[in-house]
This record gives C-alpha cells, structure tokens and sequence, in this order.
C-alpha cells in the first residue's frame, strides 16, 4: 500500500479527495443519518473531524458525486437530487461582544446568499428574519428544501465562559437564530448542528423537539475519530518503526457509547513527526478549566473515576456547569464504564490516555505549585526509586515537595485552603510524570487513594489529613484493615502499602509509613 499525504488540518472534503490525502470513509454515516431522520445535534471535543464531517454532509446534498467515488456514498445516495445547503460556522476567531456575534450572522448570511444566487434583504433587518428569508428563498429558488449545517454552534459562548455577564448575551443571540429552524420542516431537508458542549434544550433550543442528540448513540460512536481498525488499514502504510502498543496507550481511549476512538490530529501529527507527544493537549490552553477546577475546590485524583447520569453529563450551561460535564464535553475524561440501571444509563468517566493524563497534570502541577518546573526535573529520579522499591528516597522526594511550598501560597491559592489539595499535588506530580496510576480504586472493602503502577511493583497509596504535628498511623492501619492491596497481590508482583499524613498545621508530610 502506498503512502499518501497526510490531511493535518485540513476540513475541506474536495481538497482532501482531489490530492491524495489519506481518507477514512465517514459516507457510512451520512446515508444512515439522511434515512433516519433531519434535525440532528451531536457533541464531540475540538479537533475530532466535525468540520471534516460537516464538509462531506455538504457535498453530498448539494450532489458533487464524483467527490465520492469508490467510497460507501456512491452508490447509496440518490445523486440525482441536489439540496440548497445553508452553512453556518463559529470556528474561526474569538467574538467578545453581542454586536461581534450579530455582524458575524449577517457575514455568513450574505455569504451564502451569495453562494446560492440569492437576493436577501439589508443588514437593517434582524439577524433571525434574515435566516428565515434565506431558508425560504433557496427552498423556493431551487426547487428542493434546504439544508442548513451550524459547525461549532457554541463557541461564541465558550469562548466567554469566564466572563458570565457576555456569555450569557451570546447565548441569547445564538438562541434568536436557532429559534428559526423550529417550525421550519416544509422547507428543512436536514439539519445537522455541531459544537463542544451540550447545552441544555431548555436554553438554546427552546421548542425544537425535534433535535435528535446522537452523542451518546451507539450507532454514532465512531462518526468522528479513528477507530483501531482505520489505523491498522488506511494508515498501514505509516506504522512502520511505531511502536503499535505505545500508539493505542498514548492516543486511544476515547469513548461515547461504543469502541474506543483516537483523536485524528494527534495521530496525523504522529506519523508527520514520528514521535510521540501531546499534540492535541498544546493545541489549546486550559488555563480557564485549570482556575474554573480551583475555584471549586476540584480533587484532582477525582479525574481517575467520576460517577454521572446520562442526564449530568447535558447538565451543561453558563450558569450552572458540573465538572463531569465540563471535563467530558471538553475531552478531558471519557466513558470508561456503562452501567444500564431501571432509572437509566449511567457512567463512569476516567482520564482517556497518556496524553491527557500526563499534559493535564504537568498543566495542573503549574498551577497548583510555584516551582511547578523544577519539580517536575527533580521527580526524574521517581522512576528509579519506583523500580527498585526505594520507598525512603521516594518519601524524601515528597517531603521536599511540599516543603518547596511556600506558606503564603497557601494564603493565595484557593484550593491551598482545602484538604484535597495535598492530594491534587501528589497526584498531579506522579500524572505529570506519565506514570500508570488509578486514583480511587475499588475493591470489596472499599476504596484505596491512590495506586501507582510500575513494571512488576505496585504502591498503593492512602491519604490521611491530621490536626496536629505528629503522625497517627491512621493511614496504614486502614490499608491493612481493608487491605485494598489484596486486589493487586499475585505471582511476580511486589505490593507496598504506604500510608501518608500530612499535618495542616505543619502543612507538610508528618506520616509516612510502608507496609507489605
């Protein structure tokens, strides 16, 4: 099989068909959501294909089918039918006021207006006549009802999360132009309609109960993403001298109701450079979810294993957003378990990868301590005293840690303030080191804090916070009394419970006992 190039970036269809770009054929999924139904809403973190499958949406109603050949689409679409397709996008730029987000409509109004030989009335009219007028013109113009494609539909209102007051003014602007397409199915073929978030119907589309969410629908699951088998036959020509196993733990792991997926920058990046690094994580900044997190005194080992509903996971809007949501919506945990239950589906999320586990931590190490960056060069002798079970050196490690802290970033960090806190830092630490770790591990006794993998050793850790100066034992007594390291113990496997105590007056590690 030949090499072809590769589409890093790249969202246009036509571009990708008509050069040489590898293709994984996603046509499937546009006859079956053309059969199924019209009004369609699905959610899925930055940089997974939406741009990609909106453009290939495009191209099919409006008819362009020698863009199709020797794909699925070819021949299972009715080619003899071309639909006016009315496109919509938020992708691009950062719009900080309402007025931004009203001329960004108007643009995009008159730009597919003029796409579709159209007249359409002034600037002067508002934002949602003018849609409704441009959906009914090219219904009327050309002889077949309309198609309308919204892509990144929420960012206006992401984009100001922070600053609540405008957010909210997006979200009412935004709510304005959805409010057209309700009552418009005489003239609607298909409605296709994209973003990160899942904001609740209630809120932006009020009355359009037709909106299908196929997020979390099965038959969807890989509508977006590589699955294995796309990386083992379109990309076969790419995997020689990459370590396949080391591919799967880095990048796959990403999950909604269905196989597992891998985000289609990081692999592309992968066989451009040919070396493995977090490059959907330095896409973008999480500085914003980093403070959102502090501020509600988020426990970072927490990011291990969070129970939701099917229902907590939409819970998602300006003035009410749920961590599970947040951190689901955005990529940075995904399904890890589905339980099926008389009042509904329910989930257990989990960190996806090694990607995402190691650049989240070393993200959060920056925040929650400040000399993030030296610590994470003194943690390079962990590995070492974690293969050879140096559990003084590895205590000396930690108790250095904290002691680096200086007592008024206590006073100025908000989650300084809170018990979790101590175990955010070491959690962090060990994540940002790309170290296998399960945080609140369950077993028939309950839960153990922390356990950490490596080769044939595994360190299972339980956190106690205690009032004065001195160590209590505590924290050993209930690694024995539960013993959560039974879990672990077998042929070949050395397990050492070590049970840690910090002191909040101390502010520091008191306690550091090891057993097993």
């Amino acid at each position: 099989m030949s090499r072809k190039k590769l589409p890093i970036g790249i969202q246009t269809f036509a571009k990708i068909r008509e050069e040489g770009y590898y293709y994984v054929d996603k046509t499937p999924f546009v006859a079956k959501l053309a059969e199924g139904g019209s009004y369609y809403f699905l959610s899925r973190p930055r940089r997974f294909g939406k741009s990609l499958f909106l453009d290939t949406l495009a191209e099919a109603f409006s008819g362009t089918k020698r863009l199709f050949a020797g794909l699925y689409l070819e021949n299972n679409w009715d080619w003899d039918v071309q639909h006016p397709v009315v496109r919509l996008s938020f992708a691009a730029g950062v719009l900080k006021q309402p007025d931004q987000l009203e001329n960004h409509i108007h643009d995009a109004l008159e730009k597919n207006a003029t796409a579709l030989q159209l007249p359409l009335s002034p600037r002067t009219t508002d934002v949602h006549l003018r849609f409704d007028e441009l959906i009914t013109r090219a219904a009327e113009t050309h002889g077949q009802r309309a198609v309308v494609l919204v892509d990144e539909y929420d960012k206006p209102i992401l984009d100001n999360l922070a600053n609540p007051e405008v957010a909210l003014a997006m979200r009412e602007g935004l709510r304005n132009l959805y409010s057209v397409i309700k009552g418009r199915d005489p003239d609607l073929r298909f409605v296709f309609l994209t973003g990160v978030s899942k904001f609740s119907k209630v809120s932006l589309f009020s009355g359009l109960n037709n909106l299908r969410d196929i997020t979390l629908s099965r038959a969807s699951a890989t509508i977006c993403g590589y699955t294995d088998e796309d990386v083992d036959t379109v990309f076969a020509p790419e995997l020689e001298g990459l370590d396949r196993e080391e591919i799967r733990r880095w990048y796959n792991g990403y999950r909604w109701d269905g196989p597992p997926v891998y985000n289609p920058f990081d692999l592309l990046l992968l066989f451009a450079e040919r070396k493995f690094q977090p490059w959907w994580f330095e896409t973008a900044s999480p500085t914003f979810l980093v403070n959102w997190l502090a501020e509600r005194n988020f426990v970072t080992p927490q990011l291990e294993r969070m129970f939701a509903s099917e229902d907590l996971l939409s819970a998602f809007d300006v003035d009410l957003i749920r961590p599970e949501a947040l951190l689901w919506q955005t990529g940075y945990l995904s399904i890890q378990e589905i339980h099926h239950t008389p009042s509904g589906l329910m989930y257990y999320l989990g960190v996806p990868n090694h990607e995402v586990r190691t650049a989240l931590g070393r993200a959060l190490m920056l925040f929650w301590h400040p000399q993030a960056a030296e610590v994470l060069e003194q943690g390079l002798s962990l590995y070492s005293w974690l293969a050879t079970g140096d559990a003084p050196a590895l205590r000396d490690h930690f108790v250095r840690l904290f002691a680096s802290i200086p007592h008024s970033w206590y006073d100025t960090s908000p989650m300084a303030r809170y018990e979790g806190y101590y175990a955010s830092v070491f959690y962090s630490h060990l994540a940002s080191l790309g170290l296998a770790i399960t945080a609140e591990d369950v077993s028939s006794e309950g839960r153990c804090d922390l356990a950490v993998r490596f080769g044939s050793r595994v360190y299972v850790f339980e956190f106690k916070v205690v009032d004065g100066d001195a160590p209590t034992g505590a924290a050993l007594a209930q690694l024995k009394a539960k013993d959560y390291a039974a879990k672990y113990r077998a042929p070949g496997v050395h397990v050492l419970e070590i049970g840690v105590e910090f002191s909040k007056t101390k502010r520091q590690i008191v306690g550091w006992e090891v057993g097993g």
